[in-house]
């Protein structure tokens, strides 16, 4: 058998190859032609994405299912945030990213909107205020706007696609902060008990009163400080504790036990749930609904 089809066939599969491995780099070249854009973690990176869309090329520091607070940089993120032309982030939530990004190249969400003090029940964040602003909708459709903003001036060429999708994420905000202000407006009980305080943004908007467990999540609750809940949440009648995704339900089963509720899970969606950020905040609006006893 004449091996000259054999060769042939090779030489075109080098070929192939080669031109493969030429297109694949034109392919990494255009997408390295993007903006880069590091979100800390999923809520940022979700609003990243909204409001960059086709123009950025998003990637996210925090895993999923990963504790952000627990957030610990390799010598390749800290390069891949020198090298980013914007960093969005919320100061005080990931002291490591704190300390990595540069000011000029950087998005704190917090300088967008008014923020809240934080909590008094343990030594947690190392800034005077609660940094988990993303639980509130319409405070969250401002740092869009900001971002859309933010995006233009770095990118000017993208200008008006970004202020676009700015207007239609606030959009898509605003009409999730409707469903909560009508699907929290009549309620048997209008207290929070949660494992920590992450949801002090969602309790002021919706006028809850949130008693968060601990501050930080990392952090052990006292006994005093247990018994103390558990003789507020007998007083205002509560049914329900709520415990997270990515925090031991430890303390609030021993919590709930001690004062005969049940348990459920309400997520601050520091990672990223089954679907994204506004199926997360829906599913959590339906469970404070059942928990609150709420009649839409």
């Amino acid at each position: 058998m004449s091996r000259t089809p054999r060769i042939g066939a090779a030489i075109l599969a080098t070929a192939l190859a080669a031109a493969a491995c030429s297109n694949s780099g034109a392919a990494e070249t255009a997408a390295s032609d993007k903006p880069a854009v590091i979100a800390a973690f999923y809520p940022l990176q979700w609003l990243t994405e909204q409001v960059g869309g086709p123009d950025v090329s998003v990637s996210v520091l925090t895993a999923p299912g990963v504790e952000p607070h627990d957030l610990e940089l390799g010598a390749h993120q800290v390069a891949q945030l020198e090298d980013a032309t914007l960093t969005v982030y919320i100061k005080g939530v990931q002291p490591a990213v704190d300390d990595a990004v540069a000011e000029d190249k950087s998005f704190d969400a917090a300088t967008a909107v008014k923020t809240l003090p934080a909590g008094e029940h343990a030594e947690g964040h190392d800034i005077g205020y609660d940094p988990h602003l993303w639980l509130d909708p319409s405070r969250l459709a401002t740092v869009a706007a900001k971002l859309g903003e933010r995006l233009a001036a770095a990118d000017p060429a993208h200008a008006q696609g970004y202020r676009d999708r700015a207007v239609k994420t606030a959009g898509a905000l605003g009409t999730l902060d409707q469903e909560y202000a009508k699907g929290l407006t009549t309620c048997a009980t209008k207290t929070l008990i949660t494992a920590h305080e992450a949801f002090g943004y969602l309790a002021d908007r919706y006028h809850l009163k949130q008693i968060g467990v601990t501050l930080d999540p990392e952090t052990e609750p006292s006994p005093a400080r247990i018994a103390e809940v558990a003789k507020l949440a007998k007083d205002e009648k509560v049914t329900t504790i709520f415990t997270e995704a990515l925090v031991s339900p430890k303390v609030s089963e021993v919590l709930a036990k001690e004062v005969g509720a049940r348990t459920a899970v309400l997520d601050p969606l520091e990672s990223k749930p089954s679907g994204d950020y506004l199926s997360g905040m829906r599913d959590n609006l339906k469970t404070l609904q059942t928990a609150l006893g709420c009649t839409a």
